[in-house]
């Protein structure tokens, strides 16, 4: 399992990236803002993955600025973007080294195989044991839609993150 510091302004989102990493046994931070992230940076805390929103406070290249300054800080931390606008070439040209990109909205099961296919943090087969949604016989799927508009149909784990 990896710590991850989750960076994202979106307090909903981040909520639900956090509790879902940590239900995976995944260690967590989290910051809304670059400074916060920063500061987290410099302590001694152990960070594996950086999971950064692109987009935070109206800049568009806040995640891509705070990537680079915590990989100058961290030089293996592995870094994974996420955003919900359209990445052009010259930004994906900015990534880092050690990197993957993962379009807004996003399912839990996607998060999962993410982290899985290109850093290696996870399991490689969900466990019903540890995974209450998995348990329930709820299906993780990016088609679920609650009557709410939510994406949740009726229990954990089954809602897109935007």
């Amino acid at each position: 399992m990896a710590a991850v510091l989750i960076v994202e302004d979106d307090e909903q989102v981040r909520v639900l990236a956090e509790s879902f990493l940590q239900g995976e046994g995944h260690e967590t931070l989290s910051a809304a803002t670059m400074e916060q992230a920063l500061a987290l940076l410099e302590s001694e805390e152990p960070i594996d993955l950086l999971f950064v929103a692109l987009t935070m406070q109206d800049d568009p290249e806040a995640g891509l600025k705070l990537a680079a300054k915590a990989v100058a800080r961290r030089p293996n931390l592995k870094v994974l973007y996420t955003s919900g606008q359209g990445v052009t070439d010259g930004m994906i040209a900015l990534f880092v080294e050690n990197s993957a990109f993962l379009p807004k909205p996003y399912t839990i099961d996607q998060l999962t195989a993410t982290l899985l296919i290109k850093f290696g943090f996870g399991r490689s087969r969900p466990d019903p044991e540890s995974s209450p949604a998995l348990g329930y016989g709820i299906e993780r799927t990016k088609n679920n839609t609650g009557g709410d508009g939510s994406g949740r149909t009726d229990g954990p784990g089954t809602s897109p993150v935007d």
